[in-house]
């Protein structure tokens, strides 16, 4: 294809689109200048829902070109309206850009780089994570966003899917399915991959005093719509004995839901681990479990994958729709459902069903990736040409 210059624009640095950015500005034809509207997660910052302070361990703005978008005030967060920015007309005007790609109407920063965009005769796309499977705004807030949705909609020449969810939301505001394409949410399999491949599994089993038991695990923020407390509660429906059920991240329920597993000693609290540290805890576990409602994406769900893990998911969280084949790899069981949650745990330790679920996710993930998302935008922008 003809050499586009592509704005891509985001809020902050996210660990999750750092390799993803490095493989567009690695792609021919593409040239790629990510613009940030905040710097707070290259970092140390406190993450309210961790409770705690959070400084990434891998490199977020190494290989590709970037700028930070002049801001009136530093923030920990973004918000609609924080940071206040500036510049986005020059930007858009003076730069000899051919395409913009913006992130959905979190920042009024995406609203008005898509307008500037348009005004300029240039194409917009736009990759979000919106779905309407989760708990959305009532009343007269919802009507405020679809009114900011539709006006954002407006002025879009290509859509790009996260995922099944998120091309429902498309579909049912209006959208064409053939302006419709697929950017994937992904993490970098390879290097998760790889990473799980050369752990030391049996001298983390050794650290964790663990026997030859099967590993359950759950990997993300404790917090209340996230329900670790529903899987241990049916964790605790489990015939014995037990596999162990390793519990890896921190937040506001820590306190409580490490007493009220108490009495159960195949459970482990383990604390926050980092980007690099997660991968060996994958490869350690059999199953991987995330029994959240309202959760958008979970991309978890990808990292345990690519580690080989069966996956158990409730039916709000967004991945297990395009990610979990029902009885192939895992089950998706209804959300806060505790009686469906341990049998369907139970029905992946049966006869040790989980090893072959665990290879059927790594076949499923393998379509998944980096290559995908930099194939869905290279089919988009050709199509945008001018």
């Amino acid at each position: 294809m003809a050499e586009c210059r592509l704005a891509w624009f985001a809020t902050h640095p996210i660990q999750y689109q750092a390799p993803l950015l490095r493989a567009i500005a690695a792609t021919p034809g593409v040239d790629l200048t990510a613009f940030f509207f905040s710097d707070f997660s290259t970092r140390a910052y406190v993450d309210a829902e961790f409770g705690r302070a959070v400084e990434w361990d891998m490199p977020l703005l190494d290989g590709y070109r970037y700028e930070f978008v002049p801001s009136r005030a530093p923030v920990d967060r973004t918000t609609f309206t924080r940071p206040v920015i500036s510049g986005l007309g020059e930007i858009l005007t003076a730069r000899r850009f051919d395409a913009v790609l913006v992130q959905g109407w979190s920042h009024y920063g995406y609203v008005e780089a898509a307008w500037r965009a348009r005004r300029a005769g240039l194409r917009v796309l736009l990759r979000c994570e919106a779905t309407d499977h989760v708990t959305g705004s009532v009343g007269l807030k919802r009507a405020a966003r679809e009114a900011l949705v539709g006006f954002l909609f407006r002025r879009v020449d290509r859509f790009l899917a996260i995922g099944a969810h998120n091309r429902a939301f498309y579909l049912r505001r209006g959208i064409p399915a053939e302006r419709i394409g697929a950017m994937p949410y992904c993490v970098d399999n390879d290097l998760f991959g790889s990473r799980a491949q050369i752990a030391d599994v049996a001298g983390l089993r050794r650290e964790l005093d663990l026997d030859s038991r099967p590993v359950l695990l759950y990997a993300s923020k404790l917090t209340r719509r996230k329900h670790a407390d529903d899987l241990v509660a049916a964790y605790r429906k489990l015939a014995e004995p037990r596999p162990y059920l390793l519990v890896v991240g921190d937040g506001e329920l820590r306190g409580p839901l490490e007493s009220a597993a108490a009495d159960l000693p195949e459970v482990r609290f383990l604390g926050f681990r980092n980007q690099t540290e997660l991968p060996a805890y994958y490869a350690l576990a059999d199953v991987f479990v995330l029994p959240s409602v309202d959760e958008t994406w979970g991309l978890v769900v990808n990292e345990a994958m690519t580690a080989g893990c069966a996956i158990v998911a409730s039916d709000q969280v967004g991945s297990a729709a395009d990610l979990i084949r029902q009885g192939e790899n895992g089950f998706v069981v209804p959300a806060r459902n505790v009686e469906a949650l341990s049998a369907a745990l139970a029905a992946t330790m049966e006869g040790g069903r989980y090893r072959g679920m665990g290879e059927r996710s790594r076949e499923i993930i393998e379509t998944w990736g980096i290559r995908e998302n930099v194939a869905g935008l290279v089919d988009a922008l050709t199509g945008s040409q001018k």
